[in-house]
Order: C-alpha cells, then structure tokens, then sequence
C-alpha cells in the first residue's frame, strides 16, 4: 500500500514537469519566424532570371499560398476582418495598375503583395500565445543590440559595413549606400535598410515590445538598459518619424503610470486630446494639422513642406477616388520640383483610391479597437503584452502620417500587426498557484484528489464534529 501511494505521489510531482515542459515547447518562436527575422536582418538581393529578388521575397514566396490556405481552412482559428480585406486590398491596387500602368501591374503588384500579404500571415500564424509573443520581443532585442555597434560605426563614417560584408557573396547584393546624409553633423544611420526612417521605426518598435512586453519577465535594470540602447540606437537614424514615435511611446507609458489606479485614464486622454484639438483650432492662426506637423518634424521648413503635400495629396485623391494615380505622377504647385510623398496612409490613397485605402485602414484600426476594448484583467501577463501592442500600432499611425514606408519595413510592420491580431480572441488565463488548490475542481476537491469522496467539513464547534450527537436520557 506504502509503494501504491509512492507511486502514486511520484506520478503526481512528475506530471506538472511534463506540461510545463510542453508548455514551454509550445511558446518557442516557430523557425520560419526566427527565419523571417533574419531574413530583416541580413538582407541580400539577387537576379532571378529577369525579376529582382531577396531572400525575404524568396522566403515569403515559398510560404504565402500554404499559410492563405491554412488561413482560410480554419488553422490559425477563426478568421478576422484583416484575414478577408488584406487580400482584397491587393486584389484592388491590381486593378488600380491595370489601369493606370498595365506594364507595371503583375510585377509590382506581386512584390508589393508578396512583402505586405506574407509577412502579415508569417506574425499570424506563427506568433500566436503570449509565450511566442514574449520570445518575439527577445529576439528584436536581440537584433537591435547586436545592429548597434554597426550604428556607431556608421554614424562617424557613412559607410554600410553589414551591407558591404554582404554585397561581398557571389551573385548578390546589398545596401551599401547612405542615401540620408548628413544631420547635425552625423551622417544618419540607416544600417540593413533602405533609409534612415526605416531603422528608426525598427527600433521605435522594439523599444516598445521589449520596455512595456518584457516587464515582469526581465529584471527591471537590465529591461531599462536594454530599451536605453535601443532608444540610443534608433536615435542615430536622426528621423523625426522614429523620434515621434518613441516620444509618443514614453508619454503614453508615462501617462498610464501615473494615471495607473483610474480605470478611465485613456478615456481622459482622448477628452483632453479632442479639447487641445478645438483650442488650437480657435486660438492659432494656423490649421491642427500644421500645428501638429510643426512639432513632428525636426524643422520649420519640414513642417510646411508636409502640410503643403498632404494638402495637394487630398486634391489628387478626390479627383481620381476609385483607382488612384497608380505610379503616375500626381499633381502639385510648379514650385515641387520632387514628388516624394511622406504619408504612407496619403499614399496609399492617392495610388490606388479611396477603397484600397479603407480596405487597410479598417484592416488595422477595427482589429485595434476590438483588442483595445478586451477586458484581460484576469490575466495580468497578457494584458502587458496587450499594452505594449497597442501602444506600438497608436505611436506607429501617427508617425505613418509622417514618413513613408517600402520594402522590408513595410513587411516587417504588417508582420509585427500579424503576430498581435491573435488577441482578437485570445483566452483569458487567470494565474494559479503552483501548490494550491485548482478553483475550478468540482465539489471542491484538491488538485490530484481522486477518491471522489466529500471534502471534510470544518466548524469553530470541533467538539460537536469530532464526536457524534447522543440523544438526551428521557
């Protein structure tokens, strides 16, 4: 009997090993993540045959048309709203370059779809638990630390060291050239991307997922130092969109810490937002929009050129709202001799029309909303993952406003969009204690109590319970 009940013990001890073991297989970042993430990292670019190609490209190329059907047959749960517009988004600027620029519409509208579609179903279908979300924000923390010596490097020189390493491999190519020049005498730092702006966002995105994330998994100094080097790292870019960005970043984290006890302190935000907006409105001589643009740029002559495109940008929008422009150019006062256009929501209206736009605006912002209202207080752990979340796509639309976005940036932030869209439904798991009992045991039996007899009842009377009534002598 003693040896049945050993057994028995030692089945029991053994058994939470095994799940927590399980568990922990479970919430490791899938291959083809870590593969995409690198693939960011070490970008290389090479001929294939007459189409231009990389190794991110070539990596979402292989996986997109599985991880579409698995979508849609239900593999990565129910669908939602992203799942249907984003594909039908691309199904429209296909149609825009038909007819705008029918020589461009197949190669152009497969890049763009390849690297906006696949790096959003790669963050929807491998990142989908908090322990993979948590292992995702490691590995941008990760990255951004190993790119900073790059960083300096590349602030005091100009030259792309990475880039040049890489542009060394037979048959391929990288970015070699410092195409943001010079700002406060320091040559901007753009490292494996394409511009300055894109390694700033970069980094803007992996403060937040490792500062606001990894609290309560990291030890508080080594979270701080962490996110102090990404943020000095991401401001060698010298980009007013990545600065917006994290100065958004800190001021909201700062808000909900102060206003941390009052459960409606972004509701105050929001009122106090709207009142500002109507103050300025009335007050100054100049339009929200280009008070708002003064402060998110860093110069004067930043700020009007900006509002002076976004208000010919709408003029071009309302004239051509069904298809756009496509890649033709949009009209403009004689005096924008440049036809850069540093407003990616801007963009996408003025070069495929009102319903692409909408497709992806409610792609991103209903998702947004429905997560932002999920009540997660039961689960502490996934409500900051939640916070640091939102947090990332509330600074990132904003500065989106701001500056524009191509190729592996603009994969990488619909990825990072796709590895937080599983929140929509996510299950609440209210933390339980290793040695107690489960609360949600029937009759409320103790964890590994399978006798299936009632729980022993206890009373303040012992005297009463531990011997039985006697009825009185007559």
């Amino acid at each position: 009997m003693a040896v049945a009940d050993l057994n028995t013990n030692a089945m029991r001890s053994a058994a939470p090993a095994k799940s927590s073991n399980t568990a922990a297989r479970g919430d490791r970042l899938s291959r083809v993540a870590v593969a995409y993430l690198l693939c960011i990292m070490l970008p290389v670019f090479f001929k294939l045959g007459p189409l231009g190609m990389s190794n991110l490209r070539l990596l979402l190329i292989v996986i997109v048309v599985p991880l579409l059907v698995r979508l849609y047959l239900g593999h990565f749960g129910k669908l939602v709203l992203p799942d249907v517009l984003f594909p039908v988004f691309i199904l429209w600027t296909l149609l825009s370059l038909m007819r705008n620029n029918p020589d461009m519409a197949i190669e152009n509208t497969g890049s763009t779809g390849i690297e906006f579609l696949g790096g959003y179903l790669c963050g929807r279908a491998y990142v989908r638990s908090t322990g993979q979300f948590l292992q995702l924000c490691r590995w941008l923390a990760l990255i951004v630390c190993l790119l900073m010596p790059i960083a300096l490097i590349e602030a005091a020189t100009g030259r792309l060291l990475l880039g040049e390493m890489l542009s060394k491999l037979p048959g391929m190519g990288s970015e070699t050239q410092n195409v943001g020049g010079g700002r406060l005498g320091l040559d901007r730092v753009q490292t494996v991307f394409a511009h300055p702006i894109h390694f700033g966002l970069f980094c803007s995105v992996a403060v937040s997922m490792v500062f606001v994330a990894m609290k309560g998994q990291m030890a508080p100094p080594l979270r701080y130092l962490v996110a102090g080097l990404m943020i000095m790292t991401g401001c060698l870019a010298l980009s007013s969109g990545a600065l917006l960005a994290m100065v958004l970043l800190i001021g909201l984290v700062s808000w909900a810490w102060i206003f941390r006890q009052l459960s409606w302190k972004w509701w105050l935000l929001l009122a106090m937002m709207a009142l500002a907006y109507v103050m300025v409105d009335l007050l100054s001589n100049r339009s929200p929009l280009r008070v708002f643009l003064s402060y998110a740029t860093m110069s004067a002559h930043t700020a009007y050129w900006r509002a002076i495109i976004f208000e010919w940008g709408m003029v071009n929008v309302w004239e051509n709202p069904l298809l756009g422009l496509g890649f033709n150019d949009w009209k403009r006062p004689v005096y924008m001799i440049s036809g850069s256009m540093d407003n990616f929501w801007l963009v996408i209206a003025v070069r495929y029309g009102i319903p692409a736009f909408l497709c992806l605006a409610l792609g991103v912002f209903v998702p947004l909303l429905r997560i932002i209202f999920r009540d997660f207080r039961a689960d502490p752990r996934l409500a900051q993952v939640r916070l640091a979340w939102v947090l990332t796509f509330v600074c990132l639309s904003f500065t989106l406003a701001t500056v524009h976005i191509w190729g592996n940036i603009f994969s990488f932030v619909f990825f990072m969009f796709g590895a937080g869209v599983w929140m929509v439904r996510a299950e609440v798991q209210a933390p339980q204690s290793d040695d107690g009992p489960d609360q949600g045991a029937p009759s409320g039996l103790a964890q590994g109590d399978t006798s299936g007899r009632a729980p022993p009842r206890y009373t303040r009377f012992a005297h009463d319970q531990a011997a039985p009534r006697r009825r009185p002598p007559a």
